[in-house]
């Protein structure tokens, strides 16, 4: 018998699928930290002692050795103690359909792929274009934020060089991008792929704390144009991936609308604000803008992968549309997707959302990330309040960002401790934070995602974060050099 699922294996697929998840709930009820603590030598050893050109073990062995190898020593959001990046534990209805797309294998890229799966994208990208404010928008879901912010590039792009008489190779080496020092890394890389100049992405001026000054815009925008430049496009960023700040949409686009640039929100982060009934005025603006990245698989609480691009005017789309006889002939009037997106194969990832918006509600799923946000604001006061700890900046979503600061240690040793306090943390297994770089200095991360992880939790992971720091700091008078070193190489 074929090891396939078809008709004649369906008995076989309930068997396994029970086994399965029944191992996965077992992990999640016995769990008690985020990570099992093991060095990558050790875990190195465990996958290389696998045999692949082997026999066959058989599929209930073969899925007994995920919980052996994987389950055993992953990474799980859902522990209150995980508060390291943007990962979020998952809606249980999501899951749900996440084996359902697995087992049917939808491919959305034509009609004749999918059937209802395309109608249901397209149901969803306009139910949150409507969010956004787009009277007629349209888009496409996407692999992820990286992915959303080059389409929505790409398209800005082709609408400049569109705009310009010039040679589209004199035109392209000419072509601005403008964003803060804050923005999401994909930008640089999104120029690079699109063929801009090294220096294509011009940063503009932040207020301080993170968000791109409007006047610092226009400013930087004029000295482009006097240059002989030619600005393409603009991303604000609506929830930065460490301050956790949004830009000012509205007086962004003021500037964006009086040069005739393209406005592009990368709203991967805050895209929760979309569902929210207390901070939905966070996004004031977003409306006016021509693109916007949202990521669902951050704070719509999905699996990964589930994220999307949304255009205020659906025919900016047709810029990267291509075409071929087998797939998407011009003369078919079915409304293949490919035709809009940068992915041929495409996994049916609205349904995810589609079953959990349907089992939650969109309030509630905005009341799930307002309680994030709230959380991360009675955290930073708790910091501020603590001598032990530094807060760094004050954030508009869920992250916070603080330092440790043992008595009696200057600068330089509180910079070095915050490399050696993650690495203690991670490889103990019993919590991760993340670090960063702040106006030039090192700087301990929260990223809170977990609507069920309690403010005791917090307080718990800073009391490890102090202990540790603590413990770093006198452990050998050389220390500080060592955990720079350490620093330099994490």
């Amino acid at each position: 018998m074929l090891d396939l699922l078809t008709r004649s294996t369906a008995d076989t697929y309930r068997s396994l699928i029970a086994q399965t998840s029944a191992q996965v709930a077992d992990r999640f009820e016995a769990t008690t930290q985020p990570f099992s603590g093991a060095s990558r030598a050790e875990l190195q050893m465990l996958v290389d002692d696998v045999a692949l050109d082997g026999e066959g073990v058989g599929s209930s062995q073969a899925v007994r050795e995920i919980d052996e190898l994987f389950l055993e020593h992953a990474v799980w959001f859902h522990h209150p103690a995980y508060a390291a990046h943007l990962n979020c534990p998952v809606a249980l209805p999501a899951v749900a359909a996440e084996s359902v797309l697995a087992a049917v294998n939808t491919s959305v890229d034509t009609y004749d792929q999918s059937a209802v799966g395309t109608l249901i994208e397209r149901r969803l990208i306009g139910w949150a274009a409507d969010r956004i404010g787009f009277a007629h928008g349209s888009g496409v879901f996407t692999s992820g934020g990286t992915q959303s912010n080059l389409h929505a590039l790409l398209l800005a792009r082709e609408a400049a060089m569109a705009a310009t008489p010039l040679p589209r190779p004199r035109a392209l080496a000419r072509l601005v991008i403008f964003a803060t020092t804050s923005s999401h890394f994909s930008v640089g890389k999104s120029a690079l792929l699109l063929g801009l100049a090294d220096d294509a992405v011009v940063a503009v001026a932040d207020d301080g704390q993170g968000r791109m000054d409007a006047d610092a815009l226009a400013l930087a925008m004029r000295e482009v144009a006097a240059s002989g430049r030619l600005p393409m496009a603009v991303v604000a960023t609506a929830g930065t991936t460490d301050r956790g700040v949004i830009d000012p949409v509205d007086a962004i686009a003021d500037v964006c609308d009086e040069h005739g640039v393209w406005l592009h929100v990368d709203a991967a982060y805050g895209c929760g604000l979309l569902v929210s009934q207390r901070r939905r005025h966070l996004l004031a603006g977003v409306e006016r803008a021509r693109s916007v990245t949202i990521d669902f698989h951050k704070s719509f609480f999905q699996p990964v992968s589930s994220s999307a691009i949304l255009v205020r005017e659906p025919r900016d789309l047709a810029a990267g549309a291509w075409h071929a006889d087998y797939l998407n002939p011009l003369e078919n009037d079915e409304p293949n997707q490919v035709d809009v997106s940068l992915q041929t194969t495409r996994r049916f990832d609205a349904l995810k959302l589609w079953v959990t918006l349907r089992a939650l509600g969109a309030d509630r799923i905005g009341d799930m990330f307002d309680t994030v946000i709230d959380l991360a604001e009675t955290v930073g006061d708790e910091i501020a309040a603590d001598p032990e700890l530094e807060l760094v900046g004050r954030t508009q979503l869920s992250t916070v960002l603080f330092r440790v600061q043992p008595e009696g240690v200057d600068d330089r040793t509180r910079d070095a401790l915050v490399a050696g306090v993650r690495r203690v943390l991670f490889e103990s297994g019993r919590a991760l934070v993340a670090k960063t770089v702040i106006d030039g200095r090192p700087s301990l991360k929260l990223t809170l995602l977990n609507p069920a992880t309690t403010l005791d939790d917090i307080r718990q992971i800073l009391a490890m974060v102090k202990d540790a720091a603590t413990t770093l700091a006198g452990i050998a008078p050389e220390f500080d050099e060592a955990l720079a070193g350490a620093e330099a190489s994490a």
